[in-house]
């Protein structure tokens, strides 16, 4: 793929404009870790300068859309999820694992979505109907879901220490979710499962998992013949799999 549309652009070119702080902020981070005195005040003001920088460009593009963040409750009407750091831990401890994303939500239902690494310069995206995509500087990788059938070869992603799976061997425990989602969506993690995580921590991950041909449940629905991308939103807790382990996953955090 070589084009992107002009509502992609636009989310891409707001969070790389927006974020562009944040990689010089974690080199600063890195040199401060013996220094905790003033670490929480440095950490607090990248997060809120970034919060400031989306909310500009995100209305500078489109003005009727309400920006939404983390802890916000979502308007009835035309808006954009917005995580400004997830994986907050990881970036306050120096650790290049964190992103930051955006979802835009069309009558009710997330049209498009962009999750940006700023620590290693990975884009990858989603247009509803349209595939998942990690962005290039010529051509943009298709992203694809993994085919691995076996539950104990899987790789799955965690976000809960409390969460078991024991026919699973390998489980991964990374910190932000909206990339592991997006690990899962180019198939480098088979699954995450994931509890209490806000809609715009997983909205913008959820379209890239569903675009590259995968599913996603809620944890404690009993019938996964369908999903219901509502109600994982809602409740925040979430199985998010390749289309070959998803009723055994499901049936091993059920028993």
């Amino acid at each position: 793929m070589s084009y992107i549309s002009t509502t992609l652009n636009f989310l891409i070119n707001a969070i790389e404009r927006a974020s562009s702080k944040l990689n010089r902020d974690l080199i600063e981070i890195e040199r401060m870790q013996s220094v905790s005195k003033n670490m929480q005040m440095f950490l607090n003001f990248s997060q809120d300068f970034v919060c400031t920088k989306l909310r500009e460009q995100l209305q500078l593009g489109r003005p009727d859309f309400a920006v939404i963040f983390e802890g916000e409750k979502q308007p009835a009407g035309n808006h954009f999820l917005v995580a400004s750091i997830d994986g907050f831990i990881n970036f306050g401890h120096g650790i290049p694992y964190f992103s930051v994303s955006v979802a835009m939500v069309e009558k009710g239902v997330v049209s498009a979505a962009v999750i940006y690494n700023p620590a290693t310069g990975d884009i990858w995206f989603a247009e509803k109907g349209s595939g998942a995509f990690k962005k290039g500087e010529r051509s943009h990788e298709r992203l694809r879901v993994s085919s691995r059938k076996d539950l104990g070869e899987a790789l799955i992603g965690i976000n809960n220490l409390s969460t078991s799976i024991p026919e699973a061997a390998n489980v991964r425990l990374q910190g932000a979710v909206s990339l592991d989602l997006a690990a899962v969506a180019a198939g480098s993690l088979d699954a995450v499962v994931a509890t209490s995580v806000p809609a715009a921590v997983m909205a913008a991950g959820l379209l890239l998992v569903k675009e590259a041909g995968g599913y996603v449940y809620e944890l404690n629905q009993k019938d996964i013949r369908s999903e219901d991308l509502s109600r994982a939103l809602a409740s925040g807790n979430i199985i998010a799999v390749n289309a070959e382990l998803g009723k055994k996953l499901h049936q091993a955090l059920n028993k």
